[in-house]
């Protein structure tokens, strides 16, 4: 197919998809007592113990609020001060605070890592597993920041592996540039050229950048002692706890810890572009190359799909965007055991939705909750694998050869 008939292609495959959302989807948004009981019906219906929901319009916080417990053996409440683990939402907000040092000149995001460090990668302990692939020279900060290195999601999770592998090795994978290709190894990475090759401190760059900033008086990127009397233990897909770990080290891949509260302030703050300039402004949210796996997970696996062609499914720097019923959509989300987060921006509207859980089933509420806070979205919900905790025949390896295009009706179980 040539580039004129793949554009037209998109264009009418968005305009059905647009068509089928408008006509099977109630685009009036919920707000108080009716967001509330849709809110309480989800979880209850997903077994979900614990969720906090912020609202943001025009770039405020309209709604917020906090649902079920933290702590089920304690019968303890979830609130919006509650700590809770932030795991991959932390990378929207590390590459935030990473933009700032574009403005200040101290960071061309286009220049190779090759330039930035003071000696060759390879020869620093935690990357001498590269020294016969010299491709990573290649590699650059923008690449590192929208998931186009080549790398796995982690080392010790090679592609093919259905375990952890204590030895693994880390390895380029496809050519830098070449594709998206989700990687916590590629965030960290980021965070070492910062603080080995141009002095910047990630916790203190965060600290002054975003926490300082936002009023995040309970958020820190390792574990604080004072925590401990509000935290949220995490619960897995049968209710299993999970507890809470503290984690001592720095990781710009997902080692904060945030409350609800704290992240929608951020959140806020971000979709209105707080504490960014002009140049960053015009870097942060560019689509930088579109996105055709069939679903983000297994990060490097070759099987494409045309489902996402009509919203133009792109990664940018921190987050992935997309062309929604109302214009450009931005979103991360944070998945760990017992972790499900969800952050959600209409940039035209600066409209958002924070969700926060101590349940690994809570990105099965993400759809419905979305289309009960902001309205239709067209949020790609397969391609993340937010599967709605009513269709588990949807998880299905079968269900990857299908079709999933994302603005079409989800059926509801009654």
């Amino acid at each position: 197919m040539d580039r004129s008939r793949k554009s037209s292609f998109a264009s009418a495959l968005l305009a059905a998809c647009l068509l089928a959302t408008t006509a099977h989807a109630d685009p009036t948004p919920l707000r108080g007592p009716a967001l509330d009981q849709e809110v309480a019906r989800l979880m209850q219906a997903a077994h979900v113990p614990g969720l906090a929901l912020a609202v943001i319009e025009n770039g405020k916080v309209v709604h917020l609020k906090a649902y079920g417990q933290r702590d089920l053996e304690q019968q303890l409440p979830l609130t919006v001060d509650t700590v809770m683990y932030a795991a991959s939402i932390t990378k929207a907000a590390f590459t935030y605070a990473t933009l700032s040092l574009v403005d200040q000149g101290k960071l061309d995001l286009d220049t190779p890592i090759d330039k930035l460090l003071p000696k060759p990668l390879p020869d620093y302990d935690k990357y001498a597993d590269l020294a016969d692939d010299p491709r990573w020279r290649k590699i650059t900060p923008r690449m590192l920041l929208t998931h186009r290195a080549g790398f796995p999601n982690f080392r010790n999770f090679p592609p093919g592996a259905t375990s952890y592998d204590p030895n693994g090795k880390l390895k380029i994978y496809a050519e830098p540039g070449s594709r998206y290709a989700y990687s916590g190894e590629g965030i960290n990475l980021m965070q070492f050229v910062l603080e080995h090759g141009q002095d910047v401190d990630v916790a203190t760059l965060m600290q002054k950048q975003l926490f300082d900033r936002f009023g995040m008086r309970h958020t820190s990127m390792t574990w604080r002692a004072d925590f401990a009397g509000n935290l949220a233990i995490g619960y897995d897909e049968n209710g299993k706890p999970l507890g809470h770990r503290q984690r001592g080290s720095v990781r710009a891949a997902g080692s904060m810890d945030t409350t609800p509260r704290d992240y929608a302030q951020l959140l806020a703050g971000m979709v209105r572009a707080d504490g960014l300039g002009a140049k960053a402004r015009a870097e942060w949210l560019k689509p930088v190359q579109r996105i055709r796996s069939v679903t983000q997970f297994p990060t490097l696996d070759t099987a494409t799909t045309h489902d996402n062609d009509g919203i133009r499914l792109s990664t940018a720097l921190g987050v992935t965007v997309y062309q929604s019923p109302r214009g450009t959509a931005w979103f991360k989300t944070g998945h760990d055991d017992g972790t499900n987060n969800l952050a959600f921006c209409l940039q035209n509207s600066r409209d958002c939705v924070l969700i926060m859980s101590n349940s690994s089933n809570a990105e099965g509420l993400y759809l419905y909750l979305l289309d009960a806070a902001l309205g239709p979205t067209c949020y790609p919900w397969f391609w993340e694998s937010d599967v709605p905790y009513d269709h588990p025949q949807w998880r299905t390896p079968e269900a990857r050869t299908q079709p999933h295009p994302p603005c079409a009706p989800v059926g509801r179980a009654s």
